[in-house]
């Protein structure tokens, strides 16, 4: 699958979703202003609840009498229980009367004559209303925190209400409308023509309902898009909201389930009230697999929330009459673990397979995605798609971007075939670890490892030829050797499997017979012959010792489910024999690789000579050292 680069963002908010509270604060606290006024107001409360401090200048009443016996006072202001003590020739001085008590009373108890008392001015002036207005916040706040939070509550409850919070059972379906659909068509899909063609007559369908009724055809009510992961199941989806002249609502099969029992389902009855109110439109839910497992499994952990919102998922799909032109397409890479109600005609009418694409394909999504990529003249999309077999749309998009980005570090205006063959290695086993040090002594086992390999799969009719050998490590890999199939192949043959486990053992043989040592650089090879072997006796039925049985039910292609655990359907007599089988199919083919590298151990010592010379060698330079006709490109 393959889509444009450039996405035009949403130029308004979707329908049925109100703006994020957490986006406005951060709008708001982004404003240079509004911190400005924080900072006045944190200030002016500081000053306010805080006032100057006047401890230095603060004195007894004692102290204010022998001020005035000594005739020290120039004036006495009186400010509420403050005094203000104005002294001759010296700063002035603060001191406290009791409450509700007579300055005059205190100064005559403390001893001060009343001739003293005479000759000293008095005055008594406003208190300052800053005790007060702090006394007044004290009372005030708790009832504006408490009239504040109704008026929030209130807010909140109204239809306006943009809290997510509080709105657990409205749906999070983002609705798509003419000025914010996705600027992906069908035209920007490739690899993946029979699916583009089963999604264009649903659009069509919705956007030209009288051309079908007339012949009595009814809208399909589901359409369940069903492949590998990167394949493009959301991507067509995309193409079909570009396409449609319809509302689009999308959302995630996970996004209807809360941790509060019940949310899943009104959130569901929601999504469905509001497709019905937009009716003709398209509803999309990718990832339905998070809530269409089938009920009382008890796989994944699923819980009684997860079945309520199913079950409200199926009634919303039957519940659909006649006149209601609403579809809803679904996108999942485990269809086997859904639940049979949800695929039965009436809910999902459909289920379109988006499969890995063949080598046409994968050139055609190669060229889209090389669309606004500067190509040198000597790129060939064609060699590159040949080279990828087994590659997905996200694949060969990342394989075209890492190729953009190793162009851009090596200051190039246009991206070359070395950038693409490089990409193709990066993406199938990362990137190369020059830094990584190794002896000089296990090189040597490296590349007669690798030439293993590579002879024993050129002399092999049925292996895959031989695209590059490098001792280059990448990712785990210590050094590899990139097969190059001459045609995607869909069936495989019983000699095509022994040939395949032939060459996986390639390399330890090489090792075996060069160093009479075996070292574990071979475990992985071992691993994927062993896997190999097994699945032609328990799977594919190609052991004349057990004959055409499946015994291994419980296997399924990788991207449709993996079961938690083997069950065995077979007694211990058929499991020795399958032990005895696959050690039998790996021994011959062992004597096969072996007999091979012996009749050719002059070709293994030049190809591995050459491998440490130069560390990498390509197809054709492998084939000359083997003297082999260098084949068509």
């Amino acid at each position: 699958m393959s889509e444009r680069t450039p996405h035009r963002p949403p130029s308004r908010e979707p329908e049925g979703r109100g703006p994020d509270p957490n986006d406005r604060l951060r709008q708001i606290f982004s404003r240079g202003w509004v911190w400005l006024i924080l900072a006045i107001v944190i200030f002016l409360g500081y000053r306010l609840l805080n006032p100057p401090s006047t401890t230095a200048n603060l004195v007894g009443l004692n102290e204010v009498a022998q001020y005035i016996q000594e005739d020290q006072v120039r004036r006495l202001v009186v400010q509420g229980d403050q005094v203000i003590v104005e002294l001759k020739g010296q700063s002035a001085r603060r001191s406290r009367k009791e409450p509700g008590e007579s300055l005059l009373t205190s100064l005559r108890a403390l001893g001060v004559p009343e001739e003293k008392l005479a000759q000293v001015p008095i005055e008594v002036e406003k208190p300052p209303s800053t005790g007060q207005v702090f006394n007044w916040l004290i009372m005030l706040l708790p009832m504006v925190l408490i009239i504040g939070f109704f008026v929030f509550i209130m807010r909140q409850a109204g239809p306006g209400g943009q809290n997510r919070a509080l709105q657990f059972g409205r749906s999070r379906a983002r609705k798509l409308d003419e000025g914010d659909r996705p600027t992906v068509t069908f035209d920007d899909v490739a690899g993946a023509e029979e699916a583009k063609q089963e999604l264009a007559e649903v659009v069509e369908f919705l956007k030209e309902p009288q051309k079908f009724a007339s012949l009595g055809a009814r809208i399909p009510k589901g359409v369940l898009l069903v492949g590998p992961p990167g394949t493009g199941k959301t991507l067509l989806a995309k193409a079909v909201a570009g396409e449609a002249g319809v509302p689009f609502f999308s959302i995630s099969g996970s996004e209807f389930v809360e941790m509060f029992v019940g949310v899943g389902a009104s959130r569901v009855r929601d999504l469905f009230e509001q497709a019905k109110k937009h009716s003709p439109c398209i509803v999309f839910i990718d990832e339905i697999d998070a809530v269409g497992r089938h009920r009382g499994a008890g796989m994944g952990g699923g819980n009684d929330e997860r079945e309520q919102t199913l079950n409200q998922i199926l009634v919303e799909m039957d519940g659909f009459d006649s006149q209601t032109n609403v579809i809803v397409v679904a996108a999942t890479n485990r269809p086997d673990i859904l639940d049979p109600a949800l695929l039965r005609p009436g809910r999902f009418d459909r289920k379109v397979v988006v499969d890995r694409p063949d080598r046409r394909g994968r050139e055609a999504i190669l060229r889209v995605h090389a669309r606004g990529k500067p190509l040198a003249p000597d790129v060939d999309l064609e060699v590159i798609a040949r080279q990828t077999p087994g590659f997905v749309g996200a694949d060969l998009e990342n394989l075209l971007n890492e190729a953009a980005i190793l162009a851009a570090r090596r200051n190039k205006r246009a991206i070359t075939m070395a950038e693409l063959v490089e990409s193709i290695e990066r993406v199938m086993a990362g990137p190369a670890r020059k830094s990584r040090v190794i002896s000089e002594a296990e090189r040597r086992i490296i590349a007669y490892h690798e030439a293993g390999h590579a002879i024993t799969m050129s002399f092999l009719p049925l292996a895959d030829k031989v695209g590059k050998i490098s001792l280059v490590s990448r990712g785990q890999a210590l050094g590899y050797v990139m097969p190059l199939p001459e045609e995607d192949r869909t069936l495989r043959s019983r000699a095509e499997f022994e040939d395949r486990i032939a060459a996986l053992l390639g390399g330890r043989v090489a090792e075996e017979i060069v160093f009479n040592e075996v070292t574990t650089g071979a475990a992985n090879d071992l691993e994927q012959a062993t896997q190999l072997a097994k699945a032609m006796v328990t799977r594919f039925g190609m052991s004349d010792a057990l004959g055409p049985l499946q015994l291994n039910q419980g296997d399924h292609n990788p991207f449709l489910g993996m079961e938690l655990g083997e069950r065995r359907h077979y007694s211990e007599a058929v499991a020795r024999t399958i032990d005895r089988e696959i050690q039998r199919i790996i021994e011959q083919a062992y004597r096969r690789t072996r007999e091979i590298l012996l009749a050719h151990r002059d070709k293994l010592h030049v190809v591995a000579q050459a491998l440490l010379e130069q560390e990498v060698l390509e197809r054709e330079e492998f084939e000359r050292l083997m003297g082999l006709a260098p084949s068509p490109a």
